[in-house]
């Protein structure tokens, strides 16, 4: 039956932002432009012409994306991207602040291997907003807890898992992106709607396009509410 969700599984939750010529992306980064290759009006068939990055939207980070010697997204075993999930509530954060391991501290126990993390910071009601660039993030110590804990997928509703500086690099690097591509994981960046889930244990698929030998590609990001 179309729509029927099967039991054990309560609810799917779209974690996703759509996609079209408005979608914000990183400074610097190539903006998404959509457009008709073909239209059933001239042609009988409706094909769409997509120009992108591959770090569009919402979107996974393979180590590639920082590590010349990195793995690629297309070489990531499935399971970093189909996994039970931790979602953290750092809701309340200004913006440029930092998400430190305090912040973590109620969900500590629960992290390990197999486990996804994901940062439920707010933000993605400033999608489309300069506000939007101005996020919270996580350090560089929070991320080599989180990875020495075992965590080797981390994402949040927000641009970036480090700070994001409009026309330079941030004050401490990239040491989040550092410590998680450095281990072997993904990242996830521009989720949404994390406050729909839940369960204290959904599992959550960021699945990506196969794109052979890139740094990245975009998702539709769900969770199942069990």
């Amino acid at each position: 039956m179309s729509g029927h969700v099967p039991s054990p599984v309560r609810d799917i939750i779209d974690l996703s932002h759509p996609l079209d010529d408005d979608t914000p992306v990183y400074p610097g980064d190539p903006v998404a432009r959509f457009s008709p290759a073909t239209t059933i009006g001239e042609h009988g068939y409706n094909v769409l012409h997509v120009s992108m990055g591959s770090q569009t939207g919402t979107h996974v980070d393979a180590p590639y994306h920082f590590l010349e010697n990195g793995a690629r997204v297309d070489e990531l075993p499935l399971d970093l991207f189909l996994a039970p999930a931790v979602v953290a509530d750092v809701r309340g954060k200004e913006p440029h602040e930092p998400i430190t391991w305090a912040d973590l501290a109620p969900v500590a126990d629960r992290l390990g291997p197999g486990r996804m993390l994901l940062l439920h910071t707010g933000w993605d009601v400033h999608w489309g907003t300069d506000a939007y660039f101005d996020h919270p993030f996580l350090d560089g110590d929070a991320a080599a807890r989180v990875v020495a804990a075992g965590v080797r997928t981390v994402g949040l509703d927000a641009l970036s898992l480090d700070e994001t500086v409009l026309g330079g690099e941030p004050s401490a690097g990239f040491a989040a992106h550092d410590a998680v591509l450095g281990a072997g994981g993904v990242i996830i960046e521009n989720l949404r709607n994390l406050a729909a889930i839940r369960s204290a244990a959904p599992v959550v698929s960021v699945l990506p396009l196969r794109l052979a030998g890139a740094d990245g590609a975009p998702v539709r990001a769900v969770a199942f509410d069990v």
